[in-house]
């Protein structure tokens, strides 16, 4: 019969010191706690315990101990020695038997919290982690998080194994983890594996200073951030072209990032103008939202240049055509838009963006533009997707602190009135250029020369072109004419023109009568006898 040897465990515990056994016996890892000094156990006995249990495995004689018997026990029967898991071994097993229950950014988040916990108890009987214990655990990630800012101070961080520099650890962030350990021992005390919950209560955790509001509810700041969006779209040297849309859908429609990610155009009826959300982390969360005058008609748009708009397609797939993460959504589209819309307010004289802001904080705008509109609490509480109704009562609040001029224009923006002053003429950058030279090619069937090409840009941009763009150089022309060649240099490296060299004609190549096509450059017309031309 397989055994082998094993080891005496040693642990402290409180200012006790508690002991157990760890060996194979038949074919299998077994862990027996023996009990505390002030048992009258110490390092002597409990050796002489694994010597007298190993000559038992050995001769077949022992029997693994069973869990504590059921609470009637009979008047005077004690209760066997029992196996108690060791916490990494039940914490895994518990996150490992959740996968596919649970949403996949649930168990990466659980999965997230084992990294810190079990390092320090993995190797702990569950019914050891007391109190102390998890105060000691608290005690010791504060220590690490001030390792780390020390190392980075020293200008040689931590680092994990894949080389990214570990940044110093938040109280909330130790909090969460703790919140996993709480989670994790409740379903042990289901078990029967422990008598109480050390980890819960407020005590446990560190005091988390309270967090700055991040309010996005002035309508100067909510346009220009959908004007960053559609600028940005514009921008042929950008290869997401639905920032606009995203946007819109977020402020107006007011999607957790992972329900934005994961919409399919089966869940949009833009007939009977309403969003089904029906994949949410809560209950609450499947609810069907109305599709706002602005938002239906960016959707519209949306739809009719989308590669892929069936029923199944994912409304905002990310460049490579994979369903987007709340990850790509804020470095892919947010981060470069709230970029841009700082840019456009202090431009147009206001004060940028609020610091902090996020794909979360543009679901409060959501919320401040229905009570800015009258909705009631209830009608608020159930397109958002909450239960509680302490947040719609904070917004409330919030709001009633705006004056009705503001709320006026807000209700303006929802139906697709634009009232914030729009930006001054500026001097053009060389990108704008650059979709009016594809349109010229695009409507011209694709080649023109250099001097058709500089009519039709200069008719297209008439309007923007301000003195610094019209202003005669010593040479002769007006500055952005030249411009122009530097822009079409840019168009030829990335692909879209092809290099004729100087004097010859400029065509556009393949991927540029597809780049045309995207960025909405082409006419029907244009569209159709381009496809004409390629059944040909």
């Amino acid at each position: 019969m397989p055994w082998g040897g094993g080891e005496v465990v040693e642990r402290r515990v409180r200012r006790d010191r508690a002991y157990a056994l760890r060996f194979m016996a038949y074919g299998e890892r077994r862990y027996i706690t023996l009990g505390r000094r002030s048992d009258g156990w110490d390092r002597r006995t409990a050796e002489e315990e694994l010597q007298n249990v190993l000559a038992d495995v050995r001769r077949g004689f022992w029997v693994p101990p069973t869990r504590a018997r059921a609470r009637g026990l009979a008047s005077g029967e004690e209760e066997t020695t029992r196996e108690v898991p060791r916490f990494g071994t039940f914490a895994s097993g518990i996150v490992a038997s959740r996968r596919g229950q649970v949403s996949e950014s649930t168990t990466k988040n659980e999965e997230w919290a084992l990294t810190h916990l079990n390092p320090y108890f993995a190797e702990w009987p569950l019914e050891e982690i007391d109190a102390e214990a998890v105060d000691d655990y608290r005690l010791h990630k504060v220590r690490e998080s001030e390792d780390r800012a020390r190392a980075i101070e020293r200008g040689r961080p931590r680092r994990n194994d894949h080389g990214q520099v570990l940044r110093p650890l938040s109280p909330r962030t130790i909090n969460k983890t703790i919140d996993t350990l709480a989670w994790l021992l409740g379903i042990a005390l289901d078990y029967r594996h422990v008598t109480e919950n050390a980890a819960s209560g407020r005590k446990r955790r560190l005091k988390v200073p309270p967090r700055r509001p991040v309010h996005l509810d002035a309508p100067a700041q909510i346009e220009a951030l959908l004007d960053a969006g559609a600028e940005l779209d514009r921008d042929p040297r950008r290869h997401c072209e639905e920032r606009e849309v995203i946007l819109t859908a977020l402020i107006l429609a007011g999607p957790r990032a992972d329900e934005l990610c994961h919409l399919l155009w089966r869940d949009i009826d833009l007939a009977n103008e309403r969003i089904s959300v029906g994949r949410s982390k809560t209950q609450a969360g499947l609810r069907e939202i109305p599709i706002r005058p602005v938002l239906h008609r960016t959707l519209v748009a949306h739809k009719a240049t989308s590669r892929k708009g069936g029923p199944h397609d994912l409304v905002f797939p990310h460049v490579n055509g994979g369903r987007r993460d709340r990850n790509s959504l804020r470095a892919g589209v947010l981060v470069d838009a709230f970029a841009r819309a700082d840019e456009i307010l202090i431009h147009r004289g206001h004060v940028p963006l609020p610091v902090g802001l996020s794909a979360h904080k543009l679901r409060h705008t959501f919320a401040s533009l229905l009570v800015a509109c009258g909705e009631d609490p209830a009608s608020v509480m159930h397109q958002l997707g909450h239960t509680d109704p302490g947040f719609t009562l904070r917004v409330y609040t919030h709001m009633m602190v705006r004056t009705p001029e503001e709320r006026e224009r807000l209700k303006a923006l929802v139906r697709g009135e634009r009232t914030a002053p729009q930006p001054a003429a500026r001097p053009l950058d060389g990108s704008v250029h650059e979709p009016e030279i594809l349109r010229a090619l695009a409507e011209r069937g694709g080649v023109a020369s250099r001097g058709e090409v500089l009519e039709a840009v200069g008719d297209a941009l008439t309007d923007q072109h301000g003195p610094a763009d019209i202003e005669t150089l010593p040479s002769g022309p007006p500055r952005w004419q030249p411009r122009l060649g530097k822009a079409r240099s840019r168009l030829v490296r990335r692909g879209w023109l092809e290099d004729g060299g100087r004097g010859a004609d400029w065509r556009l190549t393949g991927a540029g009568w597809a780049k045309a096509r995207r960025a909405g450059l082409m006419s029907t017309k244009t569209s159709a006898a381009r496809e004409l031309v390629q059944a040909g």
